[in-house]
Order: C-alpha cells, then structure tokens, then sequence
C-alpha cells in the first residue's frame, strides 16, 4: 500500500468528501479520486461509495482508515529514532495559529529557533476560524495553536494536544469611562454597557454569553468583529467596550484604553497546541512544539 494513497483515504473520512480532502491536501480532487482507485484496486475490497453527488468510506474503509493512522504513526516512530542522533535535526515544519496568538508567539518562537535549532525551517500561517474548525487546520499544518473557552479541552480524536497559556480576558473601557478606575469588575456592572465583540463561536463570545448570564439581561452588541485591531480601535475612539486578552492587546499603558479585570464568571481562553499523532513524533515538531510552551510560558509570567 502507498502511504500516499493511505493519507487521502484518512483525509476523506476526515474532511468528509473528496473535494474537502483535495483542498486539505493541497492536491485537485482528481488526483484524490486516482489515489483512492488505486488504493482499491490494490486491497481488492471496496473502500469507497457514492453518496448522491459525493462519496463515502465503506465499512472496510473506515478500517483502513484507522489502521493508515497507526501506520503513519510507526513510521514518523522511526524517522524520529533516526533523527535523535542527530546534534541539529532538519525539516520544515508548518506552524498556524489564530491573529493574536501569532503576535504573541511567533516572534519569540522564531528567536528561540534561531537560536537553538537553526535546521528547522518554519513555515508561519495565521487562521482564523471558529473553536470547531481548528482539528480540521491539522490536515494541512504539523502544529495548530488554538484556543477555547477556560473549560476543559474538547477537541476530538486522533489529536495530540499541548496546553500552552491560559490568557485572561480583562474589559476594554474608553478613555474616560465611569468604570475605568475600577481595580476589577462584575457583570452586574457591566449591564447597560454597548459592545464590541467577535462573531459567533469563538472563544471571547462565549465569555460575553456568561457575562449576560451572571447579569441576567442580554448583551447589548453594537458590532463583531473579529480583528482585535479593529475592536481596539473602535473601544479606543469611545465606540463601546470590549473583552480583549491581557497579554496582547494594544493599550499603551492605559493612555489608549483601559483594561479592567472581570470577576464573577471564568474570564479567560485556553490556549493549546494541536497535532496529529503521526507528526508529533517527528523530532522537529517536538523541538517546535518544546519552543512554543517556552515562549508561551514566558508571555504568561510578564517575561
């Protein structure tokens, strides 16, 4: 069997579709279709059928699919064995994260691998999507840093996942505002306030929705807008406030905005690393997932 042929066939039950799969494997749909041809030519079992316009995993499949993910597994297993005596390992390793974890990570995590691992070649992305849609980003990148609301980690099967940060999530008031020399507030206070917050399925809106809970009137939303640029902006010229993260965002000191830490609800992202099993046995993804928990932990205690 080719390996190949074994990842299209993952990245099929996976992404749910051969044109999700092609797109996720930066391969056309065509080429996945012949791959999968092949693989089943090869086997001599049915492995795949139609579903309307679309196609699924057989029952033998779906097997098989499991079985290619301990397959990739063993191998990366002894590519990684082969690494360890080497003193500087080599490869690329495709790194993504959301905006704001970008800013906070990436320069550090380049330094550190500058530093201590020149071999590695890192290849950067910034993704932002919804809480749900990061295990799929794992298809096309060896490490995902994602975030979540400050509640226990559901990210689904067949990933590796490295804590990494939790970030506090601190309220954005205008310059000015009755609330800014508060040392901290609750969501009682905050129940008449306009706000500036992201779309829907993100972790920052989950906050808002305890905050409306603990102060039982629903948040009055003048816009969502994911860029925290953006949302600073719109705070900063007196637009509404906000729940910014504490390590990242732009207020000068307090000259721009002020930042007040909020109490009474879990106020906070969770920030992890998420990897497929086979590629966290690469030694360069190791060395890359180790700088990232450095660099992670540096931000987090004021460093």
């Amino acid at each position: 069997m080719d390996l190949r042929h074994l990842e299209s066939l993952r990245a099929v039950r996976d992404h749910g579709g051969v044109v999700a799969a092609a797109r996720a494997l930066h391969l056309t749909p065509s080429a996945v279709s012949q791959q999968l041809a092949a693989l089943q030519r090869g086997t001599g079992v049915p492995l795949v059928e139609r579903v309307g316009r679309g196609v699924r995993l057989t029952a033998a499949g779906s097997e098989l699919a499991d079985r290619a993910l301990e397959v990739a597994v063993a191998l990366s297993r002894a590519e990684a064995a082969v690494d360890a005596y080497l003193e500087r390992p080599t490869g690329r390793v495709r790194v993504a994260a959301f905006p704001s974890a970008a800013t906070m990570l990436f320069p550090g995590l380049l330094a550190r691998l500058d530093a201590d691992a020149p071999g590695i070649d890192v290849e950067l992305a910034d993704e932002d999507v919804a809480q749900g849609e990061f295990p799929a980003l794992t298809a096309r990148h060896d490490v995902v840093v994602a975030h979540r609301p400050d509640v226990p980690a559901r990210w689904g099967p067949d990933l590796v996942v490295v804590p990494l940060l939790r970030e506090p999530l601190d309220v954005a008031l205008p310059p000015g505002h009755r609330l800014a020399g508060r040392e901290a507030l609750t969501p009682g206070d905050l129940a008449h306030e306009r706000w500036v917050t992201v779309r829907e399925g993100f972790p920052v809106a989950a906050v808002l929705d305890a905050v409306a809970e603990a102060a039982g009137a629903p948040p009055h939303v003048v816009q969502r807008i994911n860029d925290f640029g953006v949302v600073e902006a719109l705070v900063a010229a007196g637009h509404g406030v906000s729940l910014l993260p504490r390590y990242t965002a732009d207020h000068r000191d307090g000259a721009r905005f002020a930042l007040v830490p909020l109490r009474g609800v879990r106020a906070a992202r969770r920030v992890d690393a998420l990897v497929r099993p086979d590629r966290a046995e690469r030694v360069v993804v190791r060395r890359v997932v180790d700088a990232l928990r450095a660099e992670a932990e540096r931000v987090a205690t004021g460093g």
